[in-house]
C-alpha cells in the first residue's frame, strides 16, 4: 500500500478566497486533504472552518481560488460537474440535522431516493445495513428523531452521509454536545469506518481529543489561511501564536506528543 505521505490528494485548494460582504473569511487558503486520511481542521470561532467545508462543497460561492474533488473541479451547488461529483462525498452536518418529520430509516434513505432508482426492499436494506454500520439496531428504523438521544442523532446522519458508498466524508463538529464518553465512541467509530471502508475525511472540529485520537493530520486555520498542518506532534512544536494559544492552553494539557 502507498505511504499516506505520498498518497494524491483527494481534496485540493488552491489560493480560495471567500468573503461575505466587505469581510474577507477565507484569505487566498491553499490546502491537500490526502486520500485515505482523517483530516481535522481547527480553528477559532467564527475563524471560518465551517466556511470552508461548505464552500468546498459546493454551497457558499468563492470569489476566486480553485477546488478539485477527486481530481475533478467544483463549482457552486448549482454546477454540474458538482452536481455528478456531489454523490462521491457524503455530509454530517453540525446537530445532525435531521429531518424531524421523517423517520430513522426515511432520513437515511433520502439520499437514495434523491439519486437512484430502487425498489422500496432494496431501499430498506440499504438503510438497515447503515444503520447497523454505525453501531444502531434494526428496531431504531422507525424512530423519529424527537425520540433519539443525541449520540443516536448523530449515528442516523452518519448512516446517512454513507448511504450513497462515498469515497470522502465530511463531519461538521461530530462531538458537539456529546458527553465524553459519547464523544469517545463516535471517535471511534469514524476511525474503524475509515480503515474498513477506506474513506477520506475531513472534519471540522474544536475537540483536542478528536484531533489527538483519530486524526492523521490536523490543519490549523487563523487569518483565512492554514498556518500549520501536520501530524498533533508538529502542531504541538508550532511556533505561530493562536496555534501556540490553542494547544498549549488550560484546556489541552491531556494532549501528549504521539510516538512516531
Amino acid at each position: 500500500m502507498m505511504p499516506q505521505a505520498e498518497q494524491p490528494a483527494a481534496i485540493r485548494v488552491r489560493d480560495l478566497v471567500v468573503g461575505f460582504g466587505r469581510q474577507v473569511v477565507i484569505d487566498h487558503l491553499s490546502l491537500d486533504v490526502r486520500k485515505g486520511e482523517i483530516l481535522g481542521l481547527v480553528g477559532a470561532s467564527g475563524g471560518g472552518k465551517s466556511v470552508l467545508m461548505r464552500t468546498i462543497i459546493g454551497l457558499i460561492p468563492r470569489r476566486s481560488g480553485t477546488i478539485e474533488v477527486l481530481g475533478r473541479p467544483v463549482g457552486g451547488v448549482r454546477n454540474r460537474r458538482t452536481q455528478n461529483i456531489a454523490g462521491q462525498w457524503g455530509i454530517l452536518f453540525q446537530q445532525g440535522a435531521l429531518f424531524s418529520s421523517l423517520t430513522v430509516r426515511q432520513n437515511v434513505q433520502f439520499p437514495l431516493r434523491e439519486n437512484l432508482v430502487l425498489s422500496e426492499e432494496l431501499m430498506d436494506e440499504i438503510a438497515i445495513a447503515k444503520l447497523e454500520m454505525v453501531g444502531l439496531a434494526p428496531e431504531d428504523a422507525d424512530k423519529f428523531p424527537s425520540e433519539l438521544s443525541g449520540g443516536m442523532i448523530k449515528r442516523v446522519a452518519l448512516a446517512r452521509a454513507l448511504a450513497l458508498d462515498p469515497q470522502i466524508v465530511f463531519l461538521d463538529e461530530p462531538t458537539s454536545g456529546l458527553d465524553p464518553i459519547a464523544a469517545g465512541d463516535f471517535d471511534a467509530l469514524i476511525a474503524t469506518l475509515q480503515k474498513t471502508l477506506g474513506l477520506t475525511v475531513f472534519m471540522v472540529t474544536h475537540d483536542l481529543a478528536s484531533l489527538n485520537t483519530v486524526c492523521d493530520r490536523v490543519a490549523a486555520l487563523a487569518d483565512g489561511k492554514i498556518v500549520a498542518i501536520g501530524p498533533m506532534r508538529e502542531l504541538l512544536q508550532s511556533e505561530h501564536p493562536w496555534v501556540r494559544a490553542y494547544f498549549h492552553g488550560k484546556r489541552s494539557r491531556m494532549l501528549q506528543p504521539q510516538a512516531s
